[in-house]
């Protein structure tokens, strides 16, 4: 399994853009940009280094939209000061943040059941989902809390005022996710949302043997 397979030419610039960044800095001794940069790429690669480690086939968009994710959050948001200049970014990044992580978090629950949709009531698979991206969205608060004592940034703002909105928007994203989740199971739709999850359950379906039947073809 190549980890470069089917990767958009949009991801790869990307990628390759964030390695320039990284030498650029280095050479110019702009230390804290080739950190952002370097941390950045790091964790754009994390996501396809795991499919790869447990073969796991990704859909482009979830790709795409996980490496932009992680470009408009540490790259954008830290290097380029964005956090600063657009009021609603960082809103709008854990608002994302949590409804993907909620999917994610509700496809690994899916997954545990293999795919079978009466294992569980759904209001549980739900509620489960919902927990998944709280806790993520807790997890980088903290993360957030670590960067600014230990390299001086200030990804926290206004300290205790956006921790706490930052919390309330990863609760609104999470019940979207956790919502998607619910009607997924019900409906075996849910919009774009859940067009998501029927891909990923599609493209790993020796992951989901007993909704085999169950998909859209």
């Amino acid at each position: 399994m190549n980890i470069f397979k089917d990767t958009s030419p949009l991801i790869l610039t990307i990628w390759a853009s964030l390695l320039v960044a990284v030498l650029v800095a280095l050479a110019l001794g702009r230390w804290s940009l080739a950190f952002v940069s370097l941390a950045t790429l790091v964790l754009a690669l994390v996501p396809p280094a795991l499919a790869f480690r447990y073969s796991l086939r990704l859909p482009v968009p979830f790709l795409l939209a996980t490496t932009l994710f992680v470009f408009a959050s540490i790259f954008l948001g830290e290097a380029f000061n964005f956090y600063e200049r657009l009021w609603w970014w960082d809103l709008f990044l854990h608002g994302s943040s949590a409804i993907g992580f909620g999917l994610l978090g509700f496809l690994f629950v899916f997954m545990l059941f293999e795919g079978d949709r009466f294992a569980a009531p759904p209001s549980a698979i739900a509620f489960i989902t919902f927990c998944t991206g709280v806790t993520v969205g807790s997890v980088w608060e903290i993360f957030e809390f670590t960067m600014d004592v230990s390299f001086g940034l200030n990804m926290q703002k206004s300290g205790h005022l956006d921790t706490m909105g930052d919390l309330i928007i990863d609760a609104v994203g999470s019940g979207i996710a956790s919502l998607t989740g619910y009607l997924y199971l019900k409906r075996n739709s849910a919009g774009p949302l859940g067009h998501a999850i029927s891909q990923f359950v599609s493209l790993n379906r020796r992951l989901y043997e007993k909704s085999r039947h169950r998909l859209k073809k």
